[in-house]
């Protein structure tokens, strides 16, 4: 289960980087969180997790930016954007989890 996990956040991570970043995002902040920097972040902390235990202070801020993506996803209006950082948060998500399995 947890090799399967590893496989499905490594083709997330391509089919995000296959999708094109909404127009109209970048240099935008919505609930004080910088949109360009909300999609790099989580695409680095999934990217450390597929690498290898994320230490201490990253494991933190892995939790604490899935929170994010729960204030920052219902204020976007945008169809295309909403459905872009969906899956940016459920990659982010998937990240933890596989985490939160490598702790026990």
């Amino acid at each position: 289960m947890f090799e399967e996990k590893l496989d499905a956040l490594s083709q997330m991570m391509a089919e995000h980087m296959a999708t094109p970043f909404p127009p109209g995002f970048r240099s935008l902040d919505i609930e004080d969180q910088d949109m360009v920097m909300l999609d790099a972040d989580a695409y680095g902390y999934a990217q450390g997790v597929l690498k290898g235990p994320l230490d201490e202070q990253r494991g933190r801020g892995l939790i604490r930016l899935t929170a994010v993506f729960e204030r920052v996803l219902p204020a976007i209006d945008d169809a295309y954007a909403a459905g872009y950082y969906t899956h940016v948060r459920n990659m982010a998500v998937l990240a933890a989890e596989i985490e939160t399995l490598r702790e026990k």
